[in-house]
Protein backbone atom coordinates (compact mmCIF):
# COMPACT_ATOMS: atom_id res chain seq x y z
CA UNK A 1 0.00 0.00 0.00
CA UNK A 2 1.19 3.56 -1.03
CA UNK A 3 2.16 5.90 1.55
CA UNK A 4 0.53 9.53 1.76
CA UNK A 5 1.51 12.19 -0.02
CA UNK A 6 4.22 14.83 1.56
CA UNK A 7 2.47 17.73 2.46
CA UNK A 8 2.10 20.66 -0.38
CA UNK A 9 4.77 23.25 1.38
CA UNK A 10 3.74 26.74 0.58
CA UNK A 11 6.24 29.47 -0.71
CA UNK A 12 6.21 32.91 0.72
CA UNK A 13 5.30 36.13 -0.86
CA UNK A 14 7.85 38.03 -2.73
CA UNK A 15 8.63 41.60 -1.01
CA UNK A 16 7.45 44.10 -4.24
CA UNK A 17 4.25 42.22 -5.82
CA UNK A 18 3.31 39.85 -2.88
CA UNK A 19 3.18 36.53 -5.06
CA UNK A 20 4.23 33.25 -4.55
CA UNK A 21 4.50 32.77 -8.44
CA UNK A 22 7.22 35.33 -8.54
CA UNK A 23 9.06 33.51 -5.63
CA UNK A 24 8.91 30.17 -6.83
CA UNK A 25 10.70 31.87 -10.30
CA UNK A 26 13.44 33.43 -8.51
CA UNK A 27 14.14 30.21 -6.75
CA UNK A 28 14.11 28.27 -10.25
CA UNK A 29 16.50 31.11 -11.39
CA UNK A 30 18.42 31.13 -8.24
CA UNK A 31 22.03 29.12 -8.48
CA UNK A 32 24.33 28.66 -5.29
CA UNK A 33 21.69 30.21 -2.97
CA UNK A 34 22.08 33.70 -3.56
CA UNK A 35 18.53 34.35 -3.53
CA UNK A 36 18.60 38.30 -2.54
CA UNK A 37 21.10 38.77 -5.89
CA UNK A 38 18.02 36.51 -8.05
CA UNK A 39 15.53 39.18 -6.73
CA UNK A 40 17.70 42.44 -7.69
CA UNK A 41 17.89 40.55 -11.22
CA UNK A 42 14.08 39.45 -11.53
CA UNK A 43 13.25 43.36 -10.70
CA UNK A 44 15.17 45.36 -12.69
CA UNK A 45 14.20 42.68 -15.42
CA UNK A 46 10.63 43.80 -14.74
CA UNK A 47 11.99 47.43 -14.28
CA UNK A 48 13.11 46.85 -17.95
CA UNK A 49 10.09 45.33 -19.13
CA UNK A 50 8.21 48.66 -18.21
CA UNK A 51 10.72 50.90 -19.90
CA UNK A 52 10.58 49.01 -23.30
CA UNK A 53 6.62 48.72 -23.49
CA UNK A 54 5.23 51.70 -21.71
CA UNK A 55 3.14 48.83 -19.57
CA UNK A 56 3.10 47.25 -16.37
CA UNK A 57 5.78 44.99 -16.69
CA UNK A 58 4.66 42.52 -13.87
CA UNK A 59 1.78 41.74 -15.94
CA UNK A 60 3.41 41.47 -18.98
CA UNK A 61 5.45 38.93 -17.11
CA UNK A 62 2.53 37.21 -16.24
CA UNK A 63 0.95 37.44 -19.77
CA UNK A 64 4.77 35.82 -20.90
CA UNK A 65 4.32 32.79 -18.51
CA UNK A 66 0.72 32.28 -20.06
CA UNK A 67 1.47 32.31 -23.72
CA UNK A 68 4.48 29.79 -22.70
CA UNK A 69 2.84 27.83 -20.89
CA UNK A 70 1.90 24.32 -22.91
CA UNK A 71 -1.08 22.02 -22.39
CA UNK A 72 -0.41 18.75 -23.00
CA UNK A 73 2.54 16.54 -22.91
CA UNK A 74 3.64 13.18 -24.73
CA UNK A 75 4.33 10.22 -21.94
CA UNK A 76 6.18 7.11 -23.35
CA UNK A 77 3.85 3.74 -22.59
CA UNK A 78 4.68 0.30 -23.37
CA UNK A 79 1.48 -1.14 -25.01
CA UNK A 80 1.70 -4.71 -26.59
CA UNK A 81 5.71 -5.03 -26.23
CA UNK A 82 6.08 -1.63 -27.97
CA UNK A 83 6.43 1.82 -26.86
CA UNK A 84 4.11 4.95 -28.13
CA UNK A 85 4.58 8.10 -26.97
CA UNK A 86 0.77 9.00 -25.94
CA UNK A 87 -0.60 12.61 -25.33
CA UNK A 88 -1.20 13.69 -21.63
CA UNK A 89 -3.20 16.61 -19.98
CA UNK A 90 -0.33 18.38 -17.92
CA UNK A 91 -1.11 19.05 -14.48
CA UNK A 92 -1.27 22.68 -13.59
CA UNK A 93 2.00 23.13 -11.35
CA UNK A 94 3.84 21.08 -13.93
CA UNK A 95 2.45 22.82 -16.89
CA UNK A 96 4.05 26.69 -14.45
CA UNK A 97 7.30 24.87 -14.22
CA UNK A 98 7.66 23.83 -17.34
CA UNK A 99 6.71 27.35 -18.54
CA UNK A 100 9.42 28.92 -15.90
CA UNK A 101 11.88 26.67 -17.15
CA UNK A 102 11.92 27.32 -20.36
CA UNK A 103 11.49 31.22 -19.73
CA UNK A 104 15.06 31.14 -17.85
CA UNK A 105 17.09 28.45 -19.98
CA UNK A 106 15.87 30.82 -23.07
CA UNK A 107 16.93 33.93 -21.53
CA UNK A 108 20.48 32.49 -20.20
CA UNK A 109 20.86 31.18 -24.15
CA UNK A 110 20.22 34.78 -25.35
CA UNK A 111 22.88 37.10 -25.80
CA UNK A 112 23.34 40.56 -23.68
CA UNK A 113 25.29 42.36 -21.16
CA UNK A 114 23.49 41.16 -17.91
CA UNK A 115 20.97 38.30 -17.31
CA UNK A 116 18.08 41.16 -16.54
CA UNK A 117 18.65 42.38 -19.83
CA UNK A 118 18.58 39.08 -21.32
CA UNK A 119 15.31 37.98 -19.37
CA UNK A 120 13.65 41.34 -19.91
CA UNK A 121 14.24 40.54 -23.50
CA UNK A 122 12.88 36.94 -23.17
CA UNK A 123 10.08 37.98 -21.79
CA UNK A 124 8.54 41.07 -24.21
CA UNK A 125 9.53 38.42 -26.98
CA UNK A 126 7.39 35.89 -25.46
CA UNK A 127 4.56 38.23 -24.22
CA UNK A 128 4.05 39.61 -27.77
CA UNK A 129 4.49 35.58 -29.26
CA UNK A 130 7.48 35.62 -30.58
CA UNK A 131 10.84 34.51 -29.53
CA UNK A 132 13.17 31.16 -28.86
CA UNK A 133 10.44 30.05 -25.60
CA UNK A 134 7.46 30.57 -28.02
CA UNK A 135 9.62 28.80 -30.96
CA UNK A 136 9.40 26.11 -28.11
CA UNK A 137 6.51 25.60 -27.46
CA UNK A 138 5.29 25.38 -31.23
CA UNK A 139 7.55 22.44 -31.61
CA UNK A 140 6.41 20.77 -28.86
CA UNK A 141 2.86 20.88 -30.46
CA UNK A 142 4.67 19.57 -33.79
CA UNK A 143 5.62 16.80 -32.03
CA UNK A 144 2.64 16.25 -29.99
CA UNK A 145 0.72 16.48 -33.24
CA UNK A 146 3.03 13.89 -35.78
CA UNK A 147 2.93 11.18 -32.10
CA UNK A 148 -0.90 11.31 -32.50
CA UNK A 149 -0.76 10.63 -35.66
CA UNK A 150 1.63 8.17 -35.73
CA UNK A 151 -0.34 6.58 -32.83
CA UNK A 152 -4.00 6.59 -34.90
CA UNK A 153 -2.07 4.94 -37.92
CA UNK A 154 -0.29 1.90 -35.62
CA UNK A 155 -3.42 1.59 -34.45
CA UNK A 156 -5.52 1.24 -37.75
CA UNK A 157 -3.31 -1.15 -39.43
Amino acid sequence: MRKLKPKKRYLPLDPKFNDALVTRFVNMMMYEGKKSITFGIFYDAIDLVEKQTGENGYEIWKKALSNVTPGVEVKSRRIGGANFQIPTEIRPDRKISLSMKWLIMFARKRSGKSMAEKLAAEVVAAAKGEGATIKKKKMFIKWLKQTKLLHTLNHNN
